[in-house]
């Protein structure tokens, strides 16, 4: 099942889209959940889907008998990838008309993944909660990935109740209030237009909260700095529509960012915000904010790099299909 990258991109370019989405998976529930978001992305703004699935070399599992220990060796561990990849490929092809390859790599599934990710568009993972090895190991990669990785990525959560994540019909996107549009602004637009969604940009200003500067410092003008923030904002969404007539609803929120963010998630379907950015909403993602966020999100979370132009590295793609 495996595909050649230089002739997946060579194979995009003779057939328009040359977006390629690339979606981790392990076997869980939750990253098949994430092939199923990514199949159906591909199939409204076309491109392909890449499947990708790792192994670990040297790999020692509990026997289920005698608790001892037994050495599984590489082609094993390749035919336990292999597998995987497929189940994978048959549900992404179920989607629809989509464009599908494939391939397994040795190493770290989150390292592997943020190599991959200087070559694909999009790189897309699937989040779940719980106290196993397997979920820990989920947790690292969704959560690792996205503060190293060159391309936005998607992190799809379990779903439990309420509206089916596809299609995308809202949303909301976190910004600074600066009046220089950030690239999760241009990319929430791009995304908007694309599933003809609509979109919410918000910006949070903790004024009220009790470890803020600002809720404790004398003479500032709450009302003023909103209204400046909202001024910004406005600024910047206007540059980032660049002509495109679209309605972008506009709110500066006196609130925490990761808290605001958790509570949109309930009403939207995709949250979009940035990395490394100057600050606000989308900069606080890099710490604890970010795990918080991506834990506690009801909907999938887009984090897109602070200097992501939008073109991958196709030029350049190695031979990541080549196993």
């Amino acid at each position: 099942m495996g595909h050649n990258g230089r002739d997946i991109h060579h194979e995009e370019a003779m057939m328009g889209s040359t977006e390629v989405t690339l979606v981790g998976v392990d076997g869980s529930k939750e990253s098949l959940a994430a092939v199923k978001w990514a199949a159906d992305r591909a199939i409204r703004f076309g491109g392909r889907v890449h499947v990708l699935c790792t192994y670990a070399l040297a790999s020692y599992s509990a026997a289920a008998l005698d608790g001892g220990y037994a050495v599984l060796d590489d082609e094993a561990l390749k035919r336990g990838a292999q597998q995987v990849v497929e189940e994978a490929v048959e549900i992404a092809k179920s989607r629809g008309e989509v464009r599908v390859s494939s391939s397994i790599e040795p190493g770290d599934p989150a390292g592997v993944l943020v190599e991959m990710s200087r070559e694909v568009d999009l790189v897309v993972v699937g989040s779940r909660g719980g106290g196993s090895f397997a979920d820990r190991l989920l947790g690292t990669v969704s959560s690792a990935l996205p503060a190293h990785a060159q391309c936005p990525v998607v992190v799809v959560p379990r779903h439990t109740a309420g509206k089916k994540f596809m299609p995308v019909e809202r949303i909301v996107v976190g910004v600074d209030g600066s009046e220089v549009p950030s690239s999760a602004l241009r990319k929430a637009v791009d995304e908007a237009e694309g599933w003809g969604a609509r979109l919410t940009a918000v910006s949070a200003v903790p004024i009220g909260s009790g470890t803020s500067m600002m809720a404790w410092t004398p003479n500032v003008d709450h009302s003023a700095l909103l209204d400046n923030v909202r001024k910004g904002m406005g600024e910047a969404i206007d540059q980032a529509l660049h002509g495109r007539t679209m309605e972008v609803a506009r709110h500066a929120l006196d609130g925490a960012p990761a808290s605001l963010l958790i509570e949109f998630s309930t009403a939207v379907d995709l949250v979009v915000v940035g990395t490394r950015s100057r600050g606000g909403l989308a900069g606080v993602l890099l710490g604890s904010t970010s795990q918080t966020v991506l834990s506690h999100s009801t909907c999938p979370v887009m984090i897109v790099p602070s200097d992501h132009l939008g073109k991958a590295e196709s030029a350049a793609a190695p031979d990541w299909g080549r196993r």
